[in-house]
């Protein structure tokens, strides 16, 4: 949902007020033809009522938004483009605003643990705004927290998006970032920390195979790094390749001397590795209780993972999980 924030009781006040509206006055009946409006990030009760009385659909703003403010559904009216009629009654037109037949914009849903590149190809292909706009975008235009340290991977919050049409590759990755620190802020997690949370949140979104998992694998994180071990997780190592498919890695890529080859290299990665959901940075903030170093998927149909406080245990997993991948050939 572009900028996915619903307006909301701190936006109330402004229903009173009017923007480029007219005085008062109202159509009668529910309009004839079509009209496609866009609600902006950032829109208010006045200035959308404003956008509807420029469109022709209502005769007057300021009728239109004494009414709306009235309406809690349409306080969590979310950006985007929506098709009403020319010439409706304020209140034909905010029953049909509020209605999910008004909603007309395309959207496109970005799943948790993409890689930058991935996210952009997703966007292009909804927005048909070409990829390379996105690369090109300068990550100091986004708003970016302080401790991301210009980095992008990981700060486009992963959802549902509605971009009104024309869009710009900027813009859309903005709306991406403010929703990223929107959810920061709800869970709470302090400035000071928040690259260490975030690149934490990425890992488990990349390792852990259920969602039960998450705060288990983020105190396995912790308890890696309290003791500094290597992480050695696949996923880094994957995550330099930029390859998909498989959970495993081979010794030439273990081998690699990037830095974020957490076999190799000591501490979490230099930043994310991926754009983590909201489960993964609560995971990330507040592991679960436990003594565990070691953990392995060993049944990736199900996603059956087991956890071990010491090498002896682990191993013992480990050839369970290598017995499954014998059983199941090709999915390791």
């Amino acid at each position: 949902m572009f900028a996915i924030s619903t307006f909301g009781s701190s936006f109330l006040p402004h229903f009173g007020g009017t923007v480029g509206g007219s005085g008062g006055g109202d159509y009668t009946g529910p309009g004839t033809g079509d009209v496609t409006i866009t609600v902006a990030p950032g829109d208010f009760g006045a200035r959308i009522g404003a956008t509807l009385e420029k469109a022709g659909v209502v005769k007057s703003a300021t009728t239109f938004t004494a009414l709306a403010g009235k309406n809690p559904e349409f306080g969590a009216l979310q950006p985007g483009v929506y098709q009403l009629r020319k010439g409706m009654s304020s209140a034909d037109a905010l029953a049909l605003l509020v209605s999910p037949a008004a909603k007309v914009s395309g959207g496109v849903t970005i799943p948790e643990g993409l890689w930058v590149n991935e996210i952009y190809t997703r966007l292009s292909k909804a927005t048909n705004v070409p990829v390379a706009d996105y690369a090109k975008v300068p990550s100091s235009s986004l708003g970016l927290p302080a401790g991301a340290e210009g980095k992008v991977e990981g700060y486009l919050f992963p959802s549902t998006y509605d971009f009104p049409e024309g869009a710009s590759a900027a813009t859309q990755l903005k709306t991406m970032v403010t929703k990223f620190k929107k959810e920061a802020a709800a869970l709470n997690i302090p400035a000071s920390k928040i690259a260490t949370v975030t690149t934490t949140a990425s890992l488990v979104q990349a390792e852990a195979s259920r969602p039960q998992d998450d705060g288990k694998v983020a105190r396995v994180i912790q308890n890696r790094l309290a003791q500094k071990m290597p992480l050695q997780f696949d996923s880094t190592v994957n995550y330099i390749l930029q390859k998909r498919g498989s959970v495993t890695t081979s010794d030439s890529a273990r081998r690699s001397g990037s830095p974020y080859n957490t076999y190799l290299k000591a501490g979490l990665t230099p930043g994310p590795i991926n754009s983590p959901g909201t489960k993964a940075l609560k995971a990330a903030l507040n592991p679960t209780p436990g003594d565990w170093l070691y953990f392995v998927t060993v049944d990736l149909s199900t996603g059956q993972t087991k956890f071990a406080t010491s090498l002896p245990e682990h191993e013992s997993n480990v050839r369970e999980f290598r017995a499954w991948c014998s059983k199941n050939t090709g999915k390791c």
